[in-house]
């Protein structure tokens, strides 16, 4: 799992132009990606605070606020990318996180 390259495809809201992408060479790195645009949106919302924090439930919401996510990530076996969706995408980065904290 740690080598797979991972797209994260996005839309911010309902507006289609606001469909973007981000790709990583790893789901790992793909998470750190997912808690990078909360925090910098944190700090967007919130410009006098020094240090914000959050736990999952607010990254949850953040996630669960965007229009559409998904993620691609390429399976070597099939020679193939294979999508998962948003649910997906909370649990992946539940677990980052809870290996970061170790």
């Amino acid at each position: 799992m740690a080598n797979r390259h991972t797209i994260i495809l996005m839309q911010t809201s309902p507006n289609r132009a606001t469909r973007t992408f981000m790709d990583y060479d790893s789901i790992s790195q793909a998470m750190d990606g997912i808690c990078g645009l909360y925090e910098r949106k944190l700090k967007e919302l919130n410009p006098a605070i020094r240090n914000i924090t959050y736990d999952i439930a607010d990254l949850y919401n953040f996630v669960d606020g965007l229009a559409d996510l998904s993620a691609l990530v390429y399976d070597h076996s099939v020679q193939a990318y294979l999508p998962y969706d948003r649910k997906w995408i909370k649990q992946r980065t539940f677990q980052h996180l809870k290996k970061l904290a170790h």
